[in-house]
């Protein structure tokens, strides 16, 4: 069994404020690797920003802005993470949601979908 010690004991993290935290299971049970990396870079913020009930209103250009994502990128990012059922979003109010059981988007299908994509790319041309 592995002890585990206080490395920085002056350093022990404090809840101020908002209320930032990530589940374990977010990891293992696969919600990491389900997601694009535009989607976990808006999640890991909107979990960041919150209140203690998941609730936090940037504005879709500050987020921008502050995430280096053009509208574009931060609107297929919000509408992943709205599918995926781990945000709710009601046009101005975010609300980060406890996660479902499973992730909606298993990593195997998006390695199927990229697979895709690569050959659309290619003009379906085998090699």
């Amino acid at each position: 069994m592995i002890r585990k010690k206080i490395l920085q004991p002056k350093r022990l993290r404090r809840i101020d404020g908002g209320f930032s935290f990530s589940p374990h299971r977010f990891v293992t049970d696969g919600f990491l690797s389900a997601l694009s990396q535009k989607e976990l870079l808006l999640y890991f913020f909107l979990v960041l920003v919150s209140d203690r009930n998941g609730l936090s209103f940037y504005a879709y250009d500050v987020i921008c802005s502050l995430l280096e994502l053009c509208v574009d990128e931060y609107i297929v990012a919000r509408d992943g993470l709205i599918q995926k059922d781990l945000i709710a979003f009601d046009g101005t109010l975010f609300q980060v949601l406890d996660l479902p059981r499973s992730p909606a988007d298993h990593p195997s299908d998006r390695g199927d979908r990229v697979a895709s994509l690569v050959q659309q790319s290619l003009g379906e041309k085998r090699w």
